[in-house]
């Protein structure tokens, strides 16, 4: 009878395994945040750009998180499938989950470049990009060239956990790092020498992108635990749906993150319009642009936090599948404590430096304001980044259980009840502060229900 696949995954010391496939992992998701992060610090630092096209970022950012979404839908829940079925030495599934998870990623990144492209204007309405005629000119220009990436970017992102899955780690992180080396290349030759503006940072995006994609198509043909055959590719709606099941909690706190977004976008339009300095039409688009770059922060900290808990789903399916479910109760511990690290070393950070931070961002060519809203945004908005870090780390947790259902209504309630709840009522006593506030009152409200999931996920894998 053949061996297992991968059965160093039951044997080896949990905290070590959680080492090497988080932190490859976590290098992967800071690095595809980078692609955006980046665009936005040398979009502010060209003073031809400045705030205006900082703003524009900001709009067009949640876009590209909906494909992200849909790539994590597909990708994620591949991975887990895929690592149960090794788990239980059923090759024949996972191969074919692999092919069918190909085929659905091509097929929704052609049609999601299509909407954009043909509904651009509303789309970007609808996200805040009409804060001032000069932001949604820019917005305009940087999500064209965008969008005819989304094909390239959707493939890399939903290949790159499928590729954790076959027990390779560093090459997920390697594909996604060479695209990122290249944007950061291009971006300053784009935007600076040959002044190309929103177009560059776009289209040094795309081509950083592309050569993810190749990678991952490289990587697919030359597979370890499983092996690709024609017969792959042939979709099965069962198949389909079981691995779809394992991530939608990923799509929907990716989707959920979007909804978010776009309400704090246009509440920060509506109250910055009623504030008697961002009323003014040449300071109007500072709040948004502000509030953009505290999310990038933000999400630097939470790829961290997404990364160690998505390094550890091959190995809690694995071992749930073979049986040991107390290696899989060992490393939520450890789970657990390393994200409350990560969390305290954030704010301490964004509490103790965040003129620093922002000054990364262009502080020095825009007015005053831009740095006393910066201050303030990066010490209120960020102030629970402690219990932001663990409830990811428990909703993800949570997915490679198998726990698809408890993952994705924690996931909701986070980003929409309390999300979009919080960032709707709290402006209307503290206006555009309530904006901030709407964020840690989220994640303190969202900590209550993950401390119940913890304590009887503990009680489970004791069984």
């Amino acid at each position: 009878m053949e061996a297992r696949s991968n059965t160093f995954l039951e044997t080896e010391p949990v905290g070590k395994l959680m080492c090497r496939y988080a932190i490859p992992c976590v290098i992967s998701l800071l690095v595809a945040a980078l692609y955006n992060i980046v665009d936005q610090i040398f979009i502010a630092n060209a003073s031809y750009l400045g705030s205006y096209g900082n703003a524009a970022n900001t709009v067009v950012f949640p876009l590209t998180v909906v494909a992200l979404a849909i790539a994590v839908l597909i990708g994620d829940g591949c991975c887990a499938f895929v690592s149960i079925c090794l788990g239980r030495d059923e090759k024949e599934r996972a191969h074919r989950s692999i092919g069918n998870a190909i085929v659905l990623c091509l097929a929704a990144s052609i049609l999601l470049t299509a909407i954009y492209l043909i509904f651009q204007e509303p789309i970007l309405t609808m996200f805040g990009g009409r804060v001032n005629a000069e932001t949604f000119r820019y917005s305009k220009e940087y999500f064209f060239y965008i969008s005819l990436g989304i094909p390239f970017y959707m493939f890399g992102q939903a290949m790159n956990p499928i590729i954790r899955s076959d027990g390779s780690p560093k090459f997920a992180m390697f594909s996604t790092l060479l695209g990122a080396v290249l944007n950061i290349i291009l971006d300053p030759i784009f935007i600076f020498l040959f002044r190309w503006g929103m177009m560059g940072a776009a289209v040094a995006t795309v081509i950083g992108q592309i050569s993810t994609a190749l990678l991952s198509v490289w990587y697919l043909c030359h597979m370890k635990a499983v092996s690709l055959q024609t017969d792959s590719f042939r979709l099965k709606g069962g198949l389909i749906k079981r691995f779809l099941i394992l991530g939608l909690c990923s799509l929907l706190s990716q989707v959920s993150l979007v909804v978010s977004m776009a309400v704090v976008n246009n509440m920060i339009r509506k109250y910055g319009a009623l504030d008697p300095i961002f009323g003014q039409d040449q300071y109007a688009q500072i709040p948004m642009a502000v509030v953009g770059i505290v999310m990038k922060f933000f999400q630097i900290v939470i790829s961290i936090s997404i990364g160690l808990a998505a390094g550890c789903i091959p190995i809690v399916g694995y071992n749930i599948g073979a049986g040991h479910k107390d290696r899989a109760r060992r490393l939520f511990t450890h789970l657990l404590l390393s994200e409350a690290v990560i969390g305290a070393i954030a704010f301490f950070i964004v509490e103790c430096f965040p003129q620093q931070l922002i000054s990364i961002f262009g502080a020095a060519n825009e007015s005053v304001y831009y740095t006393d809203f910066a201050v303030r945004s990066f010490r209120i908005y960020l102030c629970m980044l402690i219990l932001a870090c663990i409830n990811k780390g428990t909703f993800i947790y949570l997915q490679s259980l198998g726990k698809a259902l408890a993952s994705t209504l924690l996931s909701m309630v986070r980003e929409v009840v309390f999300g979009v709840g919080s960032a709707l009522i709290l402006p209307l006593s503290f206006g555009l502060d309530g904006v901030l506030y709407s964020m840690p009152v989220s994640d303190l409200l969202t900590f209550v229900i993950s401390s119940i999931l913890i304590f009887c996920t503990y009680r489970e894998l004791r069984t």
